[in-house]
Parts: C-alpha cells; structure tokens; sequence
C-alpha cells in the first residue's frame, strides 16, 4: 500500500456522522418532485428581489452574500441556483462552491431539502405570515481549475463576480419576469466596471439600479486595487470602454497604440453590422496570472481574462489578440440574434448546443478578420493563424467517426472532457472548424457573385435589425439557410450538410483554395507558432512526429495514428532522455531534423508512471510547420476579405 495520511478520511467520516445526526427543525422540508413545468410569462407576484454582496473578503477567496426574496403566500416553495449559463453550453452553474446557505423567514431558520433529481432545486415550505425569505450563505470562489467562473476569480487585489454564482431565484417564472437589485461592497479603495447602472453609491458600497433576473446574470462585474478605464468611442452617442483590472500598477498600461487598435475595432465591428444592440459596452479585462484564462460573452459587456503580461509581451498579445473581439461578436451572435435551442425561459431548463457551428464558428470567424481589420493583426498574422487551423483540422483523424456537427451536438460533453488524443477525439471543434466552414462560405458567395457579394452583407441582413435593441431574437438552422440565399440565391443546405455531417479522411473545408491561398509545411515556424511556443514552453510536432511535449518533458499530446503513436507514445508520459542524452527539446528538434537524412529512428527514453521504456519513432520527414501559400493566377478572396471597411 503506498504511503497515504488517513486524516482527511477520518474528517470526512466526522463530517458524514455529524450530517447523518437528527437536525431540531419543528418539520421536516418537504422532498417534491421536480417537475419542469413550463414558466409563467407573469411578473413575479412577490415583488423586487435583492442580493448584498461583500466581497471584502475576495482576497480570501470568499464572496458573503445576502439575500432577500419576498413571497406573495405561504405554502410550498421551489428555488433554483443558476445550472445553465449563457455562454457556457453546459450545466455547469458551480453550486458546490455555495456553503453555509440558511434560509431565515420572520427571523426563524426554515428547513430546505435538495431535489434528489435536480441538485440546482431547492424545496421549502413558506410559514404563514411570512412576506420574504432572508438567504445567507458564501461564495467560495475555488483557487484550482473549473470551468470559466467556477475557476479561480480573485487574487489579493481583483475579483471578478459572474452573478449567476451568488443569487437564487424563485421556480415557476421566466427569469426575464423576475426583478433583483444588487448592491456590492468593495475592498477599500478598490475601483469597478459592470454594465449594471449604478442607483448609489457610500464609500466602498455600490447599489446598483432593479434590474431583470436575466440581466442580472448578463452583467459580471470586475473590480480591483490597480485599475484602467479607456474610452474607446470618445463622443459616440453609445459608449464603449476599455476596463484593465490587474495585480500590479505596470500591468494595467495600455499603449497609444493598443488603443488606436481597439478604437479602430470598434469602428469596424460597427462597419460589419449596421447595428448595435447595447445601451453601451464595456469589455471587462483581467490581466493576471492568479486566475483561470477564458472569454465568456455578455449583451452589454465581456468577461475576458488573460495573463498579466497580455498588454506588455509582444507574443503574448499577439497570441490573444482575437479574444476581445470574439466575446465583443457574440452581443450580435449569439446575445441579440440566437439560436433558438439555446433560448430558454430560465436558467435551470436544458439548452441544446446544434448550432454552436454558428454561434461559436461564425464567431470565431469574425474575431479573426475584425482582428485584422483593426490592426490588432496584420494580413501576414492572419495568415500564419488560419494555417496553423487548417493544418490542425487536416490531421484531424477524429473525422473518420465524429462529425463535425456532432462536436456541437456533444458539447455539454467535450467543454469539461480530457484533452489527450485530441485529434481523435475532436472535442470543440465547431470554433476552429466552423472558422474554415463561414471562410468556405464567404467565399462562395463572393465567387457566385463575382465579388459583388460577400459575408458582410449576411452580417447586415441577418444582425442588422432593430438598431439599439438587445432584446433576443431567435433564429433556426433554416433561417440562416434562408438568409444566405437571400445575399446569394445557391443550395445552401446541400453545401452546409456536406461539411456538417461528413464523416472521412478528408477536410470539406475549401475556402482557403477558393479564396486565393493553398496550405504548406516547410521546416521554419511562423512568427505565430514562435510565439505561441514561447508561451507555452513547448515544442509542437504535431504535424512531423505526430505528438506535443513541455520543455519540462512532459507530453501533453499524441497526433492518434501519427508516427509517435505508431511507436507506443502516450498523452502523459515524460521524455527523460532523446538519443542517449538528457531531454532538451532543441536537441529533439535537432533529432527530427538529423533523422530526415538517416535511416535510424528517433529514440526516445521515456516515463510512464513509474516505468521507463525506449520508443522509437521511425519518422524521416523532418520538421514541419504550416504556412499560407499564394496560388497564382488565382483571385486572392482572402486578403480582399481582411481590408478594412471604410
């Protein structure tokens, strides 16, 4: 038996005895069953809802949180914690970081029971008498991995609040037909952004205007000590900012030029859709390296955080240029216009992610080419992005059994699912995929009406309407369909289906041909695949000996039926030695290349667990890394599609 403390076994065995002990409540809560009935469109008759956040304790990880429900009768009474939230395609609402809940009516604790079908449902009996359910408990905001906000939020001088974490609200009503007003407590001296309007504010306490439930979740808040506000549409009508939260003084600087970048962003996004559906917007920036790395969209805002070196390293901004603008997208895709499966009258009823190839991939394809519209990119940056995509999707051998429809179908699945194997397994392929998918389709359009037409004017017709509205508007697999054969009259369906549900060894995707360019490997990274090593600290050789490792050694991924694969290398192990000398990935590099004119095999001394083993790689092609190639003779679609719009 290897050596294991029995502390934390004896705790929990404490902490089970304790909870099975009789608990003095005078009747016990009642245990329904968990029926989704479809919601009353009606305002919630009990009235406001409000919630007090102290997040002076966020340092510590901790949020305390009050909050007051009032209720119309007495009688039985169901509560639900947020379980699916816009954005994340999953249940993944994290209701095990909520400790301590007491429910208090008239100053008496009452007793609540959890759905035993339904962990985000809550039953309780409502006494006579009683106008409001008083609700104490904590956010416990975790300091390892989650998913987007359930991942590390706060260091010692930021926190950032997704406040689907610390409300409940009441079963039975659209979330839109529920009203709260939520008031903050900050650290001292400690500034804030949120899209949320604020009533008042005392000192450090910021109560913000009634808002909807709805509203409530779509509008995070970030706060912190070292804090940078930028205007990005100075004098427009409908504001734009800029808000960096970091956990230093020099992190938090934006250059003149990062900000003439942005600003041109906003114009272009702007170019792009005719519209706006905000009454102003603010991206919400976190750079710092004590919190988890995503995007996660909002109507009016975008949660974005990244490393603390994001405004000050060169690789580093370049790698995470498109972020900002993939989240800025979704208030048109995804927030505005929506895919009616993703639609539901609450938070707690299940959402279906069939069209996340549009929700996502048009996304991404439109953060790529604002990206370079704006400057955030050059054409050349472009270039080496959509390369190393379609290099990635090429190899793709997961194509063989999944489809690339079924990455979207699956979602819920392959958010949170392992990362090994990746090329077999395919996980969320609808963003990098879907990006070659709307590139294959902007260029169809542009060669059927030979140049006359092109994406934009799709972006116009189907996001343009109802200018100043951020109220959703639905939209099915036939509307979009629809809407393309508007802009050009084609088989938009037979083309869609080909690529969506082809299973086989080849990528559908043939609009980087059409647009002009053709995909090569030479043995010298990209100026993107540089900076993304030097990010990682790793060494991709994904498309030569078929797998990824650490500088550290450590291989965090194998191409599946690729050479490394072939010789028995597996996600996980550790290369401790390369041709009878201690691992250093210049010298594997050296081995690859060396290989090319030899007929000996790459050898690899490697760990797995706790055994070592020599692998062999018998692989001779060399190095390679993917590149952008101009077809001559050929109409360059691509780079007419990156020119900024005037």
């Amino acid at each position: 038996m290897s050596s294991v403390s029995f502390r934390p076994l004896l705790a929990a065995l404490a902490v089970s005895a304790a909870l099975a002990a009789p608990v003095s409540f005078a009747q016990e809560a009642p245990v329904a069953p968990l029926h989704h009935k479809h919601p009353s469109d009606h305002p919630y008759p009990g009235g406001t809802l409000s919630v007090h956040v102290d997040m002076t304790r966020a340092p510590e990880r901790i949020f305390d949180v009050r909050e007051t429900i009032p209720v119309a009768q007495s009688g039985d009474f169901t509560l639900y914690y947020p379980k699916w939230i816009p954005g994340e395609h999953a249940p993944t609402g994290p209701i095990n970081n909520i400790a301590g809940l007491i429910i208090k009516a008239n100053g008496k604790q009452l007793p609540w029971r959890r759905d035993l079908a339904d962990m985000y449902t809550l039953h309780l009996k409502v006494p006579e008498g009683v106008k409001a359910l008083e609700l104490s408990f904590q956010f416990l905001s975790p300091g390892n991995g989650g998913q987007f906000g359930a991942g590390p939020s706060t260091s010692n001088d930021l926190a950032d609040i997704e406040f689907n974490q610390v409300a409940f609200y009441p079963a039975g009503y659209y979330s839109r037909q529920v009203m709260i007003q939520p008031t903050v407590k900050l650290p001292t001296g400690w500034k804030f952004a949120s899209a949320l309007r604020v009533a008042s504010q005392s000192g450090d306490e910021v109560t913000f205007k009634p808002v909807s439930f709805n509203n409530f979740v779509d509008s995070p808040l970030l706060a912190g000590k070292y804090f940078t506000r930028v205007d990005l549409a100075p004098g427009a009508k409908v504001p734009v900012h800029l808000n960096i939260a970091g956990d230093d003084a020099a992190s938090v600087k934006i250059t003149k030029k990062q900000i003439d970048d942005h600003r041109n962003l906003v114009k272009q996004i702007l170019a792009l859709f005719g519209s706006h559906h905000y009454e102003h917007y603010d991206f919400l920036l976190t750079v710092s390296d004590q919190v988890d790395h995503f995007g996660l969209e909002h109507h009016q805002s975008s949660d974005d955080r990244l490393p603390s070196n994001y405004l000050t390293d060169n690789a580093m901004y370049l790698r995470a240029a498109t972020l900002m603008p993939h989240e800025w997208v979704h208030s048109w895709n995804g927030k505005f216009r929506r895919p009616y499966d993703l639609w539901t009258p609450n938070f707690n009823m299940v959402k279906r992610d069939d069209l996340l190839w549009v929700y996502e991939g048009l996304t991404d394809y439109w953060a790529g080419v604002l990206t370079t519209r704006s400057g955030l990119w050059t054409p050349d940056q472009y270039h080496d992005a959509i390369a190393a995509i379609a290099a990635s999707m090429a190899h793709r051998t997961g194509r063989e059994w999944r489809s690339l429809q079924d990455t979207a179908d699956a979602a819920p699945l392959t958010y949170a699912g392992p990362s090994g194997w990746s090329n077999w397994r395919r996980r969320t392929d609808f963003y990098p995929e879907g990006q070659l998918l709307w590139l294959d389709v902007d260029t169809k359009i542009r060669e059927l009406s030979h140049g006359r037409k092109s994406l934009d004017d799709f972006a116009h017709l189907f996001y343009g309407m109802d200018n100043g509205s951020y109220v959703t508007r639905t939209y099915t697999y036939q509307d979009v369909v629809d809407a393309l054969n508007k802009v050009q009259p084609f088989d938009w369906n037979a083309f869609l289906r080909t690529r969506l549900d082809y299973t086989g060894d080849k990528l559908p995707e043939t609009g980087l041909e059409r647009g002009g360019w053709k995909l090569v490997y030479t043995d010298q990274p990209s100026a993107l695949e540089k900076a993304t090593s030097s990010i990682s600290r790793g060494l991709d050789l994904s498309y030569s000996a078929g797998f990824a490792v650490s500088d550290s050694g450590h291989v965090y991924d194998v191409q599946w039926n690729g050479p490394a694969y072939k010789a028995g290398l597996v996600p996980g192990m550790t290369v401790v030695a390369v041709d009878g000398k201690d691992f250093d990935s210049g010298d594997l590099k050296r081995a690859v290349t060396a290989a090319k004119t030899g007929k000996a095999p790459i050898q690899l001394l490697v760990k797995n667990i706790d055994q070592y083993r020599t692998i062999d790689i018998d692989y001779h092609g060399g190095l390679r890394y993917a590149h952008l190639e101009r077809v001559k003779g050929t109409p360059d679609r691509l780079d007419k599609i990156l020119k900024a719009r005037k």
